[in-house]
């Protein structure tokens, strides 16, 4: 029997997301090989990551026109290609503007890679009830496995930076190559009703037109601000915990098999999400993201204690642990929420709005960090962006009861038709 184009899609995705979702080899030595390699100031670092959500921000609204004007595979592939751009500039990098542009390129990507991943999979599914759940278990596998994939690349690039610290960058960019070359493999579905002889302008209006309706709901305004807010929050924390580590005296190599080890913690998470939803059910948004909030409180905590190396350490470690216990289902879980009672046409701009906020967010909080960090420590910057972004979460959590969480019947008829006719 020949296979469909949507059965491809949905046996392809797993592995293209293991390799294709993040970048490997990259995150637990960018900060490293930055400051130490290419000689730029930690507080100019995160200045840069601050600068990179910016641009998201900004290219978010023409970058999610294209992806629907020209398809989701043809944008995979500039995506990547794009992604390996990025890093090139990073290898080659000879002052701080290089990384500029570094940010400027890895912005194009991922705003394009979020409007176009998990929608390609989300269009290939059977429409019935139990397509929320099968887009959950096969996103959850592919996050999964990149979770495993990226602890046995971060493994491996801590101590490849002590040999030499391009190494790890280098095989970064492969992978980027790599993902172009596997987006060739997906197909476009087009479903419901397609946009792609709509005109740029009409689609831009649409677009923000469709933003402004999409607040009138409210199951999908508080989801939307905070899963953004939570995610903005996590990626953000990246350079920060490497900091951290440098402060408290951990050696490069260890740092590697630390966040080696925590991400296979991501993985086994991202891989039961579906057990912690049905577990946890209307509460699995709060149980994912007040402890990963508070964790950063404890640990500035921790190291403004002056314990001994070894409990302090211990003490740093448990709190990362709860970061990556929620960071695992999170990304997964929060997507499914949004998608669900929708058709294709929204889905692009829901997405489109999850990762404005996230965008936003992001730039906040890098920053407030860089900002903070040329007067204070990485543990009092990362106390206090563990105070803010806790109150803000707990807010959002409060306000969202009766709101989010229900079952499809207890929502308003007028919630229901938003989602699935606009």
């Amino acid at each position: 029997m020949e296979i469909t184009k949507e059965e491809k899609n949905i046996h392809l995705y797993p592995v293209y997301k293991m390799l294709s979702w993040d970048l490997l080899f990259y995150y637990s030595i960018n900060f490293l090989f930055l400051t130490q390699v290419k000689n730029i100031s930690a507080a100019d670092v995160l200045l840069a990551e601050a600068v990179y959500p910016i641009f998201k921000f900004t290219l978010l609204m023409p970058l999610t026109a294209m992806v629907t004007k020209i398809g989701k595979r043809k944008s995979l592939i500039i995506a990547n290609l794009i992604n390996a751009l990025s890093i090139l500039s990073y290898i080659v990098a000879q002052n701080f503007a290089y990384v500029i542009v570094g940010q400027f390129l890895s912005a194009i990507a991922f705003d394009i890679k979020g409007g176009a991943e998990t929608n390609l999979l989300y269009d290939s599914l059977p429409r019935n009830e139990k397509r929320g759940q099968t887009f959950s278990k096969i996103d959850g596998k592919g996050t999964s496995w990149y979770y495993y994939a990226d602890a046995v690349t971060t493994l491996a690039s801590g101590f490849l930076f002590v040999i030499n610290g391009y190494i790890p960058f280098i095989l970064c960019f492969i992978f980027c190559i790599v993902s172009a070359i596997m987006s060739f493999k997906f197909n476009d579905i087009k479903k419901d009703n397609a946009e792609e002889n709509v005109s740029f302008k009409k689609y831009i209006k649409d677009l923000r037109h469709s933003f402004k309706y999409m607040l009138q709901s409210n199951r999908l305004r508080y989801l939307i601000l905070l899963g953004g807010t939570f995610w903005g929050f996590l990626t953000a924390l990246v350079s920060l915990r490497t900091g951290i580590l440098k402060e408290i005296g951990v050696s490069e190599e260890y740092i590697g098999v630390i966040f080696a080890v925590l991400g296979i913690i991501s993985g086994i998470t991202a891989k039961n999400q579906n057990r912690i939803h049905n577990l946890c059910r209307n509460k699995t948004l709060t149980y994912l993201t007040v402890p990963a909030t508070l964790s950063c409180i404890f640990i500035g905590f921790f190291v403004m204690g002056n314990f001994k190396f070894e409990v302090t350490l211990t003490l740093i470690l448990i709190m990362f642990l709860i970061q990556f216990i929620a960071k695992g289902p999170f990304s997964t879980l929060i997507r499914r929420y949004l998608n669900n009672f929708t058709t294709s046409s929204i889905r692009n701009k829901i997405t489109s709005s999850y990762n404005l906020v996230e965008s936003i967010v992001r730039a906040a909080i890098s920053l407030l960090a860089s900002i903070l960090l040329r007067t204070v420590n990485s543990s009092n910057t990362i106390l206090i962006i563990g105070c803010v972004v806790t109150i803000i979460v707990v807010l959002l959590l409060d306000a969202m009861r009766g709101k989010v969480g229900l079952k499809p019947e207890e929502y308003s008829k007028k919630e229901i038709e938003f989602l699935e006719i606009k």
